[in-house]
């Protein structure tokens, strides 16, 4: 669960970033972020991840507390997080396989764990037979379910995709976020930023909308994929 308590964020430069936001996302919820550039929603993400402190009020993401979290247990927090960046991110000297696996080699998983959860990760999005591939052989919409894989690995309780579809091509969007709402259906909680509006209108749902720093909208709307028949 995420909770942010009269959440506010001023930076050094002097700009409010977020002004009082109150928030809750519960366990297993699936939420698109919209808003524009400026609008505070990379600052929501750098709060859960522990990547910037809040001026004032309380943020709570899955059990901890952040406002009195050590820097200690900071990797413990994250571990309980996946996120799917716009760019990718992969290891581009190293096959699907290896990029997924890294995760839980960092983090000393045993070597029977891996041998047995990659694959069942990598299948799960679709790319069992590209597990020996490099991402250089792989097309923009692969590679970001491999970035999604990468997520997934740890078993994460919550998955921030922070633009997730910026670098594909417009009809690959839909298969990612259709895999993203597979996976939140087997339970694990997804936070998407997103720009894309035909997407957040095509699927519908929870949507969070930040405007200057506020929560202007935080509503479930039907979308255009159920309007059919």
């Amino acid at each position: 669960m995420v909770e942010f308590k009269n959440v506010s964020v001023t930076y050094s430069s002097g700009v409010d970033a977020l002004n009082h936001v109150n928030l809750k996302i519960n366990d297993g919820d699936f939420a698109f972020v919209v808003g524009s550039s400026g609008a505070g929603k990379s600052t929501l993400i750098k709060l859960i991840l522990k990547e910037i402190d809040a001026t004032d009020g309380d943020v709570m993401v899955n059990g901890f507390n952040l406002t009195k979290l050590r820097r200690r247990k900071i990797p413990a927090l994250r571990r309980t997080i996946g996120v799917v960046f716009q760019d990718f991110r992969l290891i581009p000297t190293m096959t699907v396989y290896e990029n997924v696996a890294f995760v839980l080699r960092v983090i000393d998983a045993p070597a029977k764990y891996i041998r047995s959860r990659v694959p069942y990760v990598i299948s799960l999005v679709g790319l069992q037979e590209k597990a020996k591939s490099y991402p250089t052989e792989l097309s923009g919409g692969e590679q970001q379910r491999v970035a999604l894989a990468r997520a997934l690995v740890n078993d994460p309780q919550l998955i921030i995709a922070d633009e997730p579809t910026g670098n594909i091509d417009p009809a690959l969007s839909y298969e990612i976020v259709d895999l993203l709402k597979s996976i939140n259906e087997c339970g694990t909680t997804v936070l998407m930023v997103t720009h894309e509006h035909d997407l957040v209108r095509y699927f519908g749902g929870r949507i969070i909308n930040i405007n200057k720093g506020n929560i202007a909208f935080d509503e479930v709307i039907g979308g255009s994929n159920t309007d059919e028949g």
